[in-house]
């Protein structure tokens, strides 16, 4: 009576110790201490207008909320349809989301050591043996059937919190995949925006460098003819068809971007180059997105999906501490068998035949050549390393959106002054090749301008596709909205 009583205090004192985790308690990093994404009245509140396609003005709004399919602010159905297409075809986001499944099955699994581990055993048996084994040599051999049948309960009591942190590892764990499950639809969609915004600028460069071509042929023909007339030489012939040719030269190094840009679409989108059949995306087709989100910086660490990812990553890190705290303490463990024995089957489950026992244990590391004292202390240094690198993740996104907020500002100045550039460029070329036919102008003049208005145009192209991607580098920066999002199967639906 005193042995029992004895066993079932030490139950119950282990059941209170349960109710306690040894390590540190994870805590989320403190805010960033910052106010904004730049020296105070760096940033302007709109960026400069320009009168062309592309040039409209953008304004910041700050804490406008973001859309979960923000790339629908460019107003292109063809677009819309390849983002669409590469959420539901990417082999990337299909491989993250079997890595979310692990994680959380590894979890799911894990929890089952909360609860006692209970198996069943039947075992029987029939043997021939010896008398002379048990010192009966004159009964000769003895033969006999034993059936037995079982039921085992083993348990171990979490007394100092070791099994729940490891559940809590395994589901920061599978925290940190749901993070990386957003970090890769926001890296696809974002890399398809990109895409399909360079396959707008180079069918545009295309475009342009065409034109380019078919203005120098009409001043060679013209060229020719002033030959014939005596009012040109042959010379100004030749240079005339140099400066064709070299135009001419440049379309094939820009079909073969444009072949490339759409094979990485077809990649992206999860098609052998082959078979992909999408829209041919031009500029002209999008449109710029007029209000742009500024989340508050204090907003910006809970938006961005790395920096949710090295959280959980810290706090796994964290909760490995408690593992290996609880590796050095007593482990106590509890088993109990219940069956019965007999030499036929239906004896088995009579009273007289029941078997039992009830065992209660206790394990207590003393030496194990200070094992797991240095695995504390590198759980101790992982969690260290987890915590600077969160940190280094936090500034680095703070870092991306105040580039991409000084880019979009450059972009518009910068696109404002190629608009004029360009349209000076293009009234210089006219006038000098009407004078040019009349006589009034050199050649030299001529080539100069058509050179000046080339270089003009190709480079306007080119800025006006830097702001639709530079805007969709915002929105990726921001986060993208995941936190409205409902298109995929496994959905982190708000903000912790």
């Amino acid at each position: 009576m005193i042995y029992n009583l004895r066993f079932f205090i030490l139950l119950y004192a282990a059941l209170l110790l349960s109710a306690c985790a040894v390590g540190p308690d994870y805590k989320r990093p403190a805010a960033v201490a910052t106010t904004g994404y730049g020296p105070p009245g760096s940033l302007p509140a709109a960026t400069t207008a320009a009168p062309i396609p592309g040039g409209d003005t953008q304004r910041f709004v700050e804490g406008l909320d973001i859309p979960g399919q923000w790339w629908t602010l460019f107003k292109s159905p063809e677009l819309t349809a390849l983002v669409e297409r590469g959420i539901a075809n990417s082999p990337t986001l299909e491989a993250a989301q079997a890595a979310l499944r692990q994680a959380n099955e590894n979890t799911a699994a894990q929890r089952g050591s909360f609860l006692p581990s209970v198996s069943g055993q039947y075992q029987a048996e029939r043997a021939k043996e010896s008398g002379a084994e048990i010192g009966l040599p004159q009964e000769g051999s003895i033969l006999y059937t034993l059936n037995s049948a079982s039921v085992n309960v083993s348990y171990t009591l979490d007394a100092f919190g070791g099994i729940r942190r490891q559940v809590e590892a395994l589901q920061a764990q599978a925290d940190y995949q749901r993070f990386a499950l957003e970090a890769s639809y926001l890296s696809l969609t974002a890399n398809i925006v990109t895409a399909a915004v360079a396959e707008g600028s180079l069918r545009a460069q295309i475009s342009a460098t065409a034109s380019i071509a078919k203005s120098q042929q009409a001043v060679l023909d013209i060229t020719r003819r002033r030959v014939t007339a005596g009012g040109a030489s042959q010379a100004d012939v030749l240079q005339q068809q140099a400066a064709l040719q070299s135009t001419l030269a440049s379309l094939p190094g820009l079909r073969s971007q444009l072949a490339q840009e759409r094979n990485q679409l077809a990649a992206y989108l999860g098609t052998p180059p082959a078979d992909y059949d999408g829209a041919q995306i031009t500029l002209d087709s999008l449109t710029l997105p007029p209000d742009l989100p500024l989340s508050l910086p204090s907003t910006l660490v809970e938006q961005r999906p790395d920096v949710r990812e090295y959280g959980e990553l810290l706090h796994s890190a964290t909760a490995q501490i408690g593992v290996a705290t609880a590796n050095m303490l007593p482990q106590i463990t509890l088993s109990a068998s219940y069956g019965g024995a007999g030499t036929q089957f239906s004896q088995v489950f009579s009273p007289s035949s029941v078997v039992w026992s009830l065992l209660g244990g206790v394990t207590q590391p003393i030496f194990k050549g200070g094992q797991l004292t240095h695995q504390r202390r590198a759980a101790i240094a992982a969690a260290q390393e987890a915590a600077a690198n969160y940190k280094n993740t936090v500034i680095t996104a703070f870092q991306n959106v105040s580039n991409t907020l000084y880019a979009l500002s450059a972009d518009a100045d910068a696109l404002a002054a190629y608009a004029l550039a360009e349209q000076s460029s293009a009234d210089s070329l006219k006038l000098v090749q009407a004078q040019y036919q009349s006589g009034g102008a050199s050649y030299l003049q001529v080539l100069t301008a058509e050179q000046s208005y080339q270089s003009a145009l190709i480079t306007l192209v080119k800025a006006r596709a830097q702001r639709y991607a530079d805007t969709a580098a915002l929105f990726q920066a921001l986060g993208g909205g995941w936190w409205n999002r409902t298109d995929l199967a496994v959905n982190s639906s708000t903000l912790r």
